[in-house]
């Protein structure tokens, strides 16, 4: 006899830690900059540089930049930046990590704190998380169909696995001329920026993907004149382009995590040679994985009536697709400043990023607590801080709907500030909307005895004797035609045409002649 079998590809995580790590370094003021009067706003990005995994550890190298806006000492207050690189160079235990895997690691500052030692000296102090997995693929097999013998009855049942279809990673680059309005002044410098990834959405295609988006942009400068005026831009970057992706098709199920990795900006000449032109260079990062979602009628038995067929199971893991779900979920807040911060004039640019606290399975849903933690660049009624920073968090909760969802079931949520409406109610006080995009995918893994081989021994010939030859019987809730063949040692076939029964299922309370038919080979 020929057992064939269907490979099931799956992924499994083989592995999960999660480590803290904290950079300290003072930085002294370059001697081309003014004395520091007061610090205005720092930022920070993590560059993981190699991530090299070995038995059960994973060493993770890279860089913390850190840039900061502050303003100068003296009657002028002019602003300027800082810039400086703090490297790291961490070692993990991460169980069963082997050397050669694919390491999917997640960064995330916990805690920045700039502050003045003195006017040429600034301290540094950083907490940083990695959460780092490993991911391995692997076949789960199952039996399908069984050829080779003779009177031979299978029963199957249906599975709807979702198995890993294409696992890469791929970059996209987004390259635009941003170019000032007529009635700003030339630039000198660049003081600021901020660029926020939003609206992103990708959409498979055969053979390649469809990646659309939009970046935010605000850019704070000094004007190319005489007192250095501090102005600013804000405006909205849309892309839209395709990527090859080798294997890809419409039928797949997307989860792709894009990432601004990167951006420079550079300052160039319009077409009458004045300082116009802001060139902006971004670098997304494209984690992808699709998933084929398939329908498989696998073996759940076999027997002959003139031999014993023995199935020979083994316990096989697979996923399915319970939903994949986009929600928004708008949320709104109050935000007033602290007695000791400057009073407002205007609002500059605010920015928003959402921070999950917990997320919970319930019935049909995902629930989901968590808030969006606001930064407002504002411009200040007081001449020696030009501009000050507002901290506030706007909370939210929301349930995601997800029906079928239980404690099998693993999910991957992502969420992102789509939009984030900022308005002055006077001096101290601001109102906060916003609206938060929730992007899950979430699968169900099953455990199924799946039939590895069928053994075959001569059939007990003393039981077959010991049963009546012939019997009448009456269907019961819950019983099958073939389980019923199987016992009697016949065939569904049989059963129908000597009573006369139609084909489908055979309703409870029907009575039925059973009559053994055993072909014992000599």
């Amino acid at each position: 006899m020929e057992l064939l079998k269907k490979n099931i590809r799956m992924t499994w995580q083989k592995a999960r830690a999660v480590t803290q790590i904290t950079l300290e370094e003072d930085l002294n003021v370059p001697d081309s900059r003014p004395d520091a009067g007061s610090i205005i706003q720092n930022k920070e990005i993590i560059r993981i540089e190699e991530a090299k995994a070995s038995q059960g550890q994973l060493q993770i190298t890279g860089v913390l930049e850190v840039h900061i806006l502050y303003v100068a000492e003296g009657d002028a207050h002019t602003l300027h930046r800082l810039e400086t690189r703090i490297p790291f160079d961490e070692r993990m235990n991460l169980e069963n990590a082997q050397a050669g895997d694919n390491i999917d690691i997640k960064k995330e500052m916990e805690d920045l704190n700039v502050h003045l030692i003195n006017s040429r000296k600034l301290s540094i102090q950083a907490l940083v998380s990695f959460q780092a997995s490993v991911c391995d693929l692997y076949d789960a097999q199952a039996a399908v169909e069984l050829h080779g013998a003779e009177n031979l009855s299978t029963k199957t049942r249906e599975i709807r696995p979702l198995s890993l279809n294409v696992q890469t990673r791929d970059i996209l680059r987004v390259k635009e001329e941003i170019a000032l309005a007529s009635n700003k002044p030339n630039i000198g410098e660049i003081l600021w920026e901020s660029i926020q990834l939003r609206g992103n959405d990708v959409r498979v295609l055969d053979g390649e993907l469809d990646v659309r988006g939009e970046l935010f942009a605000f850019i704070l400068y000094a004007a190319d004149d005489e007192k250095a005026t501090r102005q600013w831009i804000e405006t909205s970057i849309p892309f839209q382009q395709t990527i090859a992706v080798a294997g890809s098709s419409p039928s797949n199920v997307p989860d792709v995590e894009m990432t601004l990795s990167s951006v420079s900006l550079e300052v160039k000449p319009d077409y009458d040679g004045e300082p116009r032109l802001v060139a902006l260079d971004a670098v997304l990062d494209l984690d992808i994985r699709l998933y084929q979602e398939e329908t498989v009628e696998i073996l759940e038995d076999v027997y002959a009536p003139d031999r014993e067929l023995i199935p020979v199971r083994k316990e096989e893991t697979y996923e399915s697709l319970v939903m994949r779900n986009f929600s928004k979920c708008r949320a709104g807040e109050r935000l007033k400043l602290e007695p000791k911060k400057p009073r407002m004039l205007q609002i500059c640019h605010s920015h928003g990023e959402v921070k999950l606290d917990d997320v919970q399975i319930v019935p049909d849903g995902l629930k989901i607590e968590g808030a969006v933690f606001v930064t407002i660049l504002y411009v200040t009624s007081d001449d020696a801080m030009p501009f000050a920073l507002m901290h506030g968090a706007v909370p939210f909760q929301h349930v995601l709907e997800v029906e079928g969802i239980n404690e099998h079931c693993r999910y991957t949520l992502r969420a992102a500030a789509e939009q984030l409406a900022t308005t002055m109610i006077d001096s101290e006080e601001i109102e906060v909307k916003t609206s938060i995009d929730l992007n899950a995918l979430v699968v169900e893994r099953h455990k199924e005895a799946c039939i590895a081989e069928v053994q075959e021994k001569e059939l007990d010939l003393k039981k077959i004797q010991e049963m009546p030859s012939i019997s009448g019987y009456i269907v019961q809730p819950g019983d099958c035609l073939w389980d019923i063949a199987k016992e009697w040692h016949t065939t569904e076939e049989r059963i129908r045409s000597m009573n006369h029964l139609e084909n489908g299922e055979v309703p409870p309370g029907t009575r039925i002649l059973l009559v053994k038919s055993v072909a014992v080979k000599n």
